[in-house]
């Protein structure tokens, strides 16, 4: 009774480790969860090890301040098959150092996050663009290394790029944008939030270029003015988002035709505006009828 009892018994580690836990039940599971998995024992750090090795997606952004970036290098340092990377929250401790070598040997990349990650340069770009031809979707906000060298560069060799988020990437200005714009024609999303150096002519040269252009940030860009609002209008006729707060020169005339189109706009016109005011200072939204 004892032996037959014994045969049923299968742990979890008896299963087969590449055909069955890898594919079907730790992909499922948080990174952090697989972390803590490895310190149980031997096998444990082994298996996990495997999973690592073959991962398609790498997502640090809920354990990234607290991963030693020794730990980063070791969890990925025979993974060849990456198709997605996120960084977004390793800016205390990701530098060139660790991040070219994943890299240089994933080609297979498609999205790369290296948003807010202020200890890198220009080279980890560079790197990028370089290495991965396949690139889709692109996350820069808030790293101010991005300049125009390392910009056209990623234009030259990712033409297939669909989204860009280049967010408060002060050094970038309009000469790289359009650069960027006649080299990405497939661009879906592109946000040029917080820049001031961005002019009409960024604008008017993405409408003009990046035709299947679905969402537009320009949050913050003092410089763009209707007339390249209206350029977006005619050339862009699937945009289904336009953020335009902040941007003092656009006003409700160029506007009015994206409303038509349903584009949501994070700017209410400038009656609904009026009544949000009023109803502060009544206390109430008063009655008005709109069809007068």
């Amino acid at each position: 009774m004892d032996e037959e009892a014994q045969m049923q018994t299968c742990h979890i580690l008896d299963l087969p480790w590449e055909d069955v836990l890898v594919p079907h039940i730790l992909c499922f599971l948080p990174l952090q969860h697989l972390v803590s998995l490895q310190r149980v024992s031997r096998q444990f750090h082994s298996l996990i090890q495997v999973y690592l090795t073959n991962c398609r997606t790498f997502d640090l952004s809920s354990i990234g301040p607290s991963v030693p970036k020794e730990a980063f290098c070791s969890m990925l340092k025979d993974n060849k098959v990456l198709h997605s990377l996120c960084l977004s929250s390793c800016s205390e401790w990701v530098t060139d150092k660790e991040l070219l070598p994943v890299i240089g040997q994933n080609q297979h990349l498609q999205r790369v996050d290296m948003s807010s990650c202020v200890g890198l340069t220009r080279h980890s770009l560079v790197a990028v663009s370089l290495s991965c031809m396949h690139l889709q979707h692109l996350g820069l906000a808030h790293c101010e290394w991005v300049d125009s060298l390392s910009l056209r560069s990623l234009a030259d060799h990712c033409g297939g790029l669909q989204s860009i988020n280049i967010t408060a990437c002060r050094q970038l200005k309009d000469d790289a944008i359009c650069y960027m714009a006649k080299k990405c024609l497939k661009l879906r999303s592109l946000s040029l939030a917080v820049n001031a150096n961005v002019t009409d002519e960024s604008v008017e040269e993405v409408a003009k270029n990046c035709r299947g252009l679905e969402q537009l940030d320009l949050t913050g860009c003092l410089r763009v003015r209707n007339q390249s609002i209206r350029t977006l209008a005619e050339y862009c006729p699937k945009l289904q988002s336009l953020k335009v707060n902040h941007c003092h020169n656009v006003t409700e005339s160029s506007l009015d035709p994206l409303r038509k189109r349903n584009v949501v706009i994070d700017v209410e016109p400038p009656l609904q505006r009026a009544l949000v005011l009023l109803q502060d200072v009544l206390g109430f939204a008063p009655f008005i009828n709109l069809q007068i």
